[in-house]
Order: C-alpha cells, then sequence, then structure tokens
C-alpha cells in the first residue's frame, strides 16, 4: 500500500467521484491507491467504501483547510461540484476555487477538474432564443464551472480540465426513461430535435479519469473532453425500443417548452439543450471519441449500457 499513489476522490460518495473510486479498486494494475473525500463518513455510502478497505477522509468543499488535510500526502485529486443541491454558481466558483488553491498548498502533483464549458463565450448577452438567468448566467450549471477553469489554470498544480457530456445514468436517476404519454405510447423527451448529444456513463468517466493519472503528463495542462457516443433522440429512442422489446418514441419538445417544465432547474437545462441545438459541431467535436476510448479500453455504447442497465430503468416491471 505505501508504494501505491493515492489519488484523493472529491464526491466519493457521488456519480462521478464514485466511478472513479469503483476504477481505482477495479484496476487490475493496483498502480493507485484511493482516498475518498465526503462530508460524512457515517452515511451508508461511506460506511460501505470504509468496509471495502477505503481510507475515508472527512472535508468540505467550502473549508479550504478541510480540503488541505485531506489531500495531503495525494498524488493527485479528482475535483468536483454539487451544483444542483444549491443550483448557485456562485457556491459553486468559491468550492472550485477552495478546491484549487488547497490542491496546490497540498503539493499535489496532478488535479483532475471535472468542468464544463462557460456558454457565454458563444451566447451573447441579448440571445433572447437562450434567456438569461440569475441575473447573469445563461446555462448557470455549465457557465460557473467553466469560469472555474481558470482557478485550476492559474492554481499552480498541473492540471487536467475534464469535460463531461450527458450521463447515460439520467435515464435511471432523474425521471428521463419512457414514460407513457397520454396516448398511452412510451416516449422519451429530450429538445435537440435532430442534433446529436455527447452522451457516457459515469462508470465511464471514472474510468476514464484514471486513464488520465495513468498517463502522468500527457494530459496535464489540456482540456480533455469525454464522450461514449454521440446520439440523437431518435438514435436514444430506437436503442430503448430495441432493448426494452417495446416501442419507445422519440417527443421532441422544443427548448422554449422544456423550460416550462414544472420541476427545478428546468429553465438551465431548457438553455443547455438549445446550446447544444445551435453548437452542435463544436460540443461534439470537444468530445472526441477517440481520445475517450484511448483512456478506456471498455468504453461503452448506450446499447450496450442499456442491455446491462435496463431493469435499473424506473417502470421497467410496470410497463413490461
Amino acid at each position: 500500500m505505501e508504494h501505491k499513489k493515492i489519488i484523493a476522490v472529491v464526491g466519493a460518495t457521488g456519480a462521478q467521484g464514485g466511478g472513479l473510486v469503483d476504477a481505482i479498486l477495479n484496476d487490475p494494475s493496483r498502480e493507485f491507491a484511493v482516498r475518498a473525500i465526503t462530508r460524512d463518513k457515517q452515511t451508508e455510502k461511506a460506511k460501505a467504501l470504509a468496509h471495502k478497505g477505503v481510507e475515508v477522509v472527512e472535508a468540505d468543499v467550502a473549508d479550504k483547510e478541510s480540503l488541505v488535510k485531506a489531500f495531503s500526502g495525494a498524488y493527485g485529486a479528482f475535483c468536483v461540484t454539487f451544483f444542483w443541491e444549491h443550483f448557485s454558481p456562485e457556491k459553486e466558483m468559491a468550492h472550485a476555487k477552495n478546491m484549487a488553491e488547497a490542491a496546490n498548498k497540498a503539493n499535489v502533483k496532478h488535479v483532475i477538474w471535472s468542468t464544463l464549458e462557460d456558454t457565454r463565450k458563444w451566447i451573447s448577452k441579448d440571445n433572447r432564443r437562450i434567456p438569461t438567468l440569475q441575473g447573469k448566467y445563461k446555462v448557470p450549471h455549465f457557465d460557473g464551472k467553466g469560469v472555474s477553469n481558470a482557478y485550476f489554470e492559474r492554481g499552480g498544480t498541473p492540471y487536467t480540465l475534464m469535460l463531461t457530456s450527458f450521463f447515460y445514468e439520467n435515464f435511471v436517476n432523474m425521471g428521463m426513461g419512457p414514460q407513457k404519454g397520454l396516448d398511452g405510447e412510451l416516449a422519451i423527451t429530450i429538445p435537440i430535435g435532430n442534433k446529436k448529444l455527447p452522451a457516457i456513463s459515469v462508470v465511464d468517466i471514472g474510468k476514464c479519469a484514471l486513464g488520465i493519472f495513468r498517463a502522468g503528463t500527457e494530459y496535464q495542462g489540456k482540456t480533455v473532453g469525454l464522450a461514449g457516443e454521440h446520439l440523437t433522440g431518435q438514435q436514444m429512442a430506437d436503442t430503448f425500443s430495441k432493448i426494452l422489446g417495446k416501442k419507445v418514441k422519440y417527443n421532441a419538445v422544443s427548448p422554449e417548452v422544456f423550460r416550462t417544465f414544472d420541476f427545478p432547474g428546468a429553465d438551465d437545462l431548457g438553455n443547455m439543450y438549445q446550446f447544444n441545438i445551435d453548437h452542435e459541431t463544436q460540443f461534439c467535436k470537444a468530445r472526441d471519441l477517440k481520445v475517450s476510448r484511448k483512456l478506456n479500453a471498455d468504453l461503452k455504447t448506450f446499447e450496450t449500457w442499456l442491455q446491462k442497465n435496463k431493469d435499473r430503468i424506473p417502470g421497467q416491471k410496470e410497463t413490461a
């Protein structure tokens, strides 16, 4: 154990962090050891990691000194923020700044920052198709992360900016799986028209992050975009139909309609999909499938993922 390089993983009990923890634990090379960072060691997920022999350390992204302690002695750090807990880009930026400064103070050798674009670099402030939200953002859960890139670029620690994509797991955890409409037919609703959306499993994000750490200096000082596939909404619906053995339609509502849906963050996500539509070529190009496969030879297509996870899709038993 003492010869292994330690990777400190923020959000180790969450989606992306949990994916990296699993990737390290299942890595045949055993090159790295994992230090799981969580705000509460007493949660069931944290206890489950400890039961597996994982070092579990308490720290809070709002408390820089707790992060310094948690990062100390680690070779690498995986940094991620939790926008959907508070819906505040300002908090996200403050937390990112804490992590970047803590990594430098703890003398970490390589930090990965899980990020997204600051969409305002492409969307003019007076663009009415993508309304301004919270006074100054276009896609708040993107923009705060994009602004925060600078903290890592200027932070003094060798860094990799890792662009993520739509999670396949959104069909399990975010209520986006096939649902019956008023016509009684199953459909998925994604407002991207006939455009392609980069998508990936959080499990594969973890494996790709491990690949970045394993590559040493190759990806330091660079931006790396990840995706398992670039898919249209119709292609996703067709895959559901094939794997579930029942017809699933594609409900291509407009981003304007999506923004009116009655759930927290619908306006943010509607803007995001409009950004995806308007900048499809650039958005997909930034998430190179070849690079993702180089980092993770086991990269799953949506069909492969769905075949393995179809029983996790909510409502499957009821609609079978």
